[in-house]
């Protein structure tokens, strides 16, 4: 019989592949706030309340280019409405929870944990106090982000450019949808938003990962009602990718 403490616990390790990917994030993240002249606090505190790291970097730059508020509000918004599907797909498995852990656990729902938590349960059969594992893989890359943050901030300018850790950001971002990819509109939406964002990159206001998330997401709701699939068993283990 599992226990909620070994549940966690096997939360927690499944997530900490992908740490050596969200940890550069975040120091990349607050070197460039400090480095815009945003005060720490601010800084520490975004990682603390918004905790989003794609949302938190894009306001970074908008805001050090001079980008106009209502532009960053909804650029922000529009990125993270991500997170409506996350936790449409979570919801099943989450459902008879009380309302304080879905709280809790909506304010761990990121795009690392979801990857983690989502494969195991599809994966898995349901099982008692399967809520925690989502709780082990989230507080897991919240603390993380916390201190990656924090030592982005002492360091500041002090890490060199040769590092080249912003690599690490599409790196980990592509280790997490690959499992994903799971039915051929997933393929093609993921595909076809890749391709826009890179054919777009040149447009002002960083509009083109705007433009990219509502072409990637026309493209997977045309296939998918075509009713175009590929069998589960075609995609990638977890542990094929990390």
């Amino acid at each position: 019989m599992k226990t909620r403490r070994s549940i966690f616990l096997q939360g927690l390790r499944d997530e900490l592949p992908i740490l050596a990917g969200t940890i550069p994030f975040g120091l990349i993240y607050s070197v460039t706030a400090v480095q815009a002249h945003l005060p720490p606090l601010f800084v520490q505190g975004m990682s603390a309340i918004v905790f989003a790291g794609s949302a938190q970097f894009i306001i970074v730059q908008l805001a050090s280019a001079g980008i106009p508020a209502l532009i960053i509000a909804v650029t922000a918004t529009i990125l993270n409405l991500r997170h409506m599907l996350y936790s449409a797909s979570l919801a099943p498995d989450l459902t008879r929870l009380p309302t304080r852990w879905k709280a809790l656990l909506s304010y761990l729902l990121t795009d690392e944990a979801y990857a983690v938590t989502v494969i195991h349960y599809q994966r898995t059969e349901d099982y008692p106090h399967r809520h925690w594992y989502f709780l082990g893989a989230g507080l897991a890359l919240w603390g993380s982000w916390q201190l990656s943050t924090a030592a982005g901030i002492l360091l500041g300018a002090q890490i060199p450019a040769s590092w080249s850790l912003d690599f690490a950001l599409p790196l980990t971002f592509i280790a997490l949808v690959v499992p994903a990819l799971r039915d051929r509109a997933g393929i093609i939406a993921a595909l076809v938003g890749g391709t826009a964002a890179v054919l777009a990159a040149h447009l002002p206001l960083k509009l083109g990962l705007v433009a990219a998330i509502f072409v990637g997401i026309a493209a997977g709701l045309a296939t998918e009602r075509r009713g175009q699939t590929i069998p589960t068993a075609l995609a990638p283990a977890p542990e094929d990718i990390l």
